[in-house]
């Protein structure tokens, strides 16, 4: 996984680059109308129910805009909200409020959507060992935001990027020309390279799990689009070799059936890649 420092690295990247995109040389229709020196307060309202996610993102924009903007925290991050609620006030220049209002707003409602939803997968996981994670499927350009909001919505993190696990999926296994050879030429380059990466191999069938299973080293063996039985059957044949994963277009109603198959994580892309924005709105006060 990454370091805080590259995670923080990342948020404050995309800040500048939000930034950047939305408001170019100004923003003229504030300009052109309110003097710079007008002093003003706003308040994040909440019109929809969920988990409330990007409290913490929001100050670290308004900070970015504006230092001298203060922010008056109501509701936490990972709480759950309903409509009329009030997350924050926040207050200074009311230039600076309207410049920052788009990204926190557009952050906001996205993170907060992926959060509600991952606590619905964790609440659905309640009473087994099972831990929901994300995946790569994420917004280009903002991952960092959408993995945060995972973990407010109570799951984990999978690996942030290409370049801080190894995972040898169907692709990486036909053209390297089978699973040993993928898994065996993966130690080598760890080696000659120093690297160190933990392994995780996707498994297609029950044939293709002992296979991985007569090499070492393997961190965690990724269940793909099995049945329950199989699973089952998997992580029997597994048993404490390695960690467990299912994935494979698991939802709302097959999630609670795999991990009482025994898995010890499930991944769904779904968290982040299909979700409805939660609705907010920052309105003056």
């Amino acid at each position: 996984m990454i370091s805080k420092a590259q995670f923080d690295k990342e948020i404050q990247l995309i800040i500048a680059n939000a930034i950047r995109e939305d408001v170019g040389d100004g923003d003229h229709s504030s300009l052109a109308c309110i003097p710079t020196e007008t002093q003003g307060k706003a308040k994040l309202l909440v019109k929809d129910e969920g988990i409330l996610a990007g409290v913490e993102f929001a100050k670290l924009v308004c900070t970015y805009v504006d230092p001298k903007l203060e922010v008056e925290v109501l509701i936490e991050d990972g709480e759950a909200v309903k409509y009329g609620d009030i997350a924050f006030y926040v207050s200074g220049s009311s230039l600076s409020i309207l410049k920052a209002e788009r990204l926190v707003l557009n952050a906001m409602q996205r993170m907060s959507a992926i959060a509600t939803k991952t606590k619905k997968f964790v609440d659905l996981l309640e009473g087994t060992n099972t831990k929901i994670l994300d995946t790569r499927k994420t917004t280009p350009g903002i991952r960092a935001l959408e993995k945060w909001a995972v973990t407010i919505g109570g799951g984990e993190n999978h690996r942030f990027a290409l370049y801080d696990m190894i995972m040898l999926k169907d692709n990486h296994i036909d053209f390297a020309g089978g699973i040993t050879q993928a898994i065996d030429q993966t130690k080598t380059y760890l080696k000659e390279t120093g690297r160190d990466l933990k392994i995780i191999v996707e498994a297609r069938d029950l044939d293709e799990i002992k296979e991985i299973l007569k090499s070492e080293g393997v961190y965690r063996i990724l269940i793909d689009n099995f049945n329950y039985e199989d699973t089952k059957t998997a992580v029997s044949l597994i048993g404490d070799q390695c960690l467990t994963e299912s994935s494979g277009g698991i939802d709302e109603t097959t999630i609670r059936g795999y991990a009482e198959c025994g898995v010890n994580y499930i991944s769904s892309g779904a968290l982040t890649h299909s979700v409805y924005n939660l609705d907010l709105s920052l309105k003056a006060v």
